[in-house]
């Protein structure tokens, strides 16, 4: 464990206080930074699906594609937690996901954290299907609803994390800003 990291994570677990947690609005700049990082990242992954498609559309080549699209963005978000704790987004706005009592996330963690931050866009998703929702002002209602209730979830909890960190045993920690040299 990285010394700067060692009396964080004590101080926190001698602590009723949630001493390092970054605020809601923190961590919803955080994740938009990481949709733009992520949109390169599963451009790249569907560049190459289409090449070996040969772009062909058929029912299932689609549900591969959807298929590597899924797989692409949980490896990138699992291999960045259980790695470093963070993404480049979460390590640009100084945020870490950990686990107490671990030095680095287990994968069972990120991997039960990843599917469950589905519950961000998921809803939405199904809402849209099963009405018809097609509309770019639909579509992005939904979503917009969606994401306020799933980014409410941190203001009922007492430590201040959202339900993707209660349920895998995670939290988010901010990390303090480095020394001037």
């Amino acid at each position: 464990m990285r010394p700067l990291l060692r009396p964080l994570l004590f101080q926190m677990q001698n602590s009723k206080s949630p001493i390092a947690t970054p605020t809601v609005k923190r961590r919803l700049i955080c994740m938009v930074y990481e949709a733009f990082l992520l949109t390169a990242v599963e451009a790249l992954a569907m560049f190459a699906y289409l090449f070996a498609t040969s772009n062909q559309h058929t029912p299932a080549i689609d549900h591969g594609r959807n298929a590597v699209f899924f797989l692409t963005a949980a490896a990138y978000f699992i291999h960045s937690w259980t790695g470093s704790g963070h993404t480049l987004a979460m390590k640009t706005w100084r945020i870490k996901v950990v686990k107490l009592g671990h030095a680095r996330v287990p994968l069972r963690a990120a991997a039960i954290r990843y599917l469950v931050a589905w519950g961000w866009f998921l809803p939405a998703i199904v809402v849209c299907y099963a009405l018809r929702l097609t509309s770019y002002a639909q579509v992005g209602a939904a979503l917009a609803v969606g994401i306020a209730a799933w980014a409410m979830t941190a203001l009922f909890d007492k430590d201040g994390q959202f339900l993707h960190d209660r349920v895998a045993g995670t939290r988010m920690i901010s990390l303090p800003k480095p020394a001037k040299k």
